[in-house]
């Protein structure tokens, strides 16, 4: 006959488990937050320059299209400004962490905006127009293989970010983003990223050059982001500044 555990027995397995877990549940962490910043690098060089159209769908067909001229620096500044359509040129947006600014010419200083507002109306909001690293926003506290993917759970690291957690399915080839699932605190599902058409950009740069949307909040609107090039540049510090706001179309090369 076996003996009964004693009290401390248990104890001690318990607080065995407990540890385990709290170990395993790091591992888990340390690795996908690794891997996360695997994706903001294949994503983006860490200082750069793009462009890119947005078009919304409204449920009726209608089309509406934006192109945009970005420049980013490290994981918590970016500017754009407005190429097209011709009312829009001029008005730029610039993000330092999570403050957001709207500088539109002749109305005078910069106002600021919230991320989950949007320039241009339609599905994407400003935090997914000026969208940073992913590390700078979130931690990894969960993943996962799924049917030859690895799929990320993302929460917060404060209350300020546009969503409270999101589901990423990672490409383990490029290790970039196939889909993104965006949601709030209490679980709602707001709206989900579609990452298609792997391109090479040059400089290393291979990723999904289409980002599509939708959201059950918004049925049967979609919008699109469509990005043309994304190449490193070094950038100046004063070009991410108040004061710069209406000089960044000058900057394109």
């Amino acid at each position: 006959m076996f003996k009964k555990i004693s009290l401390i027995g248990k104890i001690l397995l318990l607080i065995l488990a407990i540890n385990t877990s709290f170990l395993f549940a790091q591992e888990i962490s340390e690795a996908g937050n690794k891997l996360l910043k695997e994706i903001d690098r294949n994503l983006t060089p860490e200082s750069f320059e793009s462009l890119k159209k947005i078009i919304n769908i409204e449920p009726n067909g209608t089309e509406k299209e934006f192109v945009l001229f970005v420049l980013k620096k490290g994981n918590d500044k970016m500017v754009t400004t407005f190429l097209s359509p011709k009312s829009e040129v001029g008005r730029s947006t610039l993000r330092l962490d999570e403050n957001m600014w709207l500088y539109i010419p002749n109305v005078g200083k910069p106002m600021r905006i919230t991320s989950l507002q949007s320039v241009i109306g339609g599905i994407f909001n400003n935090s997914d127009i000026m969208q940073l690293d992913y590390t700078s926003e979130y931690d990894v506290i969960e993943m996962v293989d799924e049917e030859g993917e690895k799929v990320l759970t993302l929460q917060a690291k404060t209350f300020n970010v546009a969503y409270d957690q999101l589901k990423m399915w990672v490409n383990v080839e490029h290790k970039t983003p196939s889909k993104i699932e965006c949601y709030t605190p209490s679980g709602m599902l707001i709206k989900t990223l579609h990452f298609k058409e792997i391109k090479d950009f040059g400089n290393g740069i291979i990723r999904p050059s289409v980002l599509e949307t939708d959201s059950p909040l918004h049925k049967d609107y979609k919008a699109v982001m469509i990005y043309a090039n994304i190449k490193p540049r070094k950038i100046d510090d004063e070009v991410f500044t108040l004061n710069y706001m209406d000089k960044i179309k000058d900057l394109r090369e």
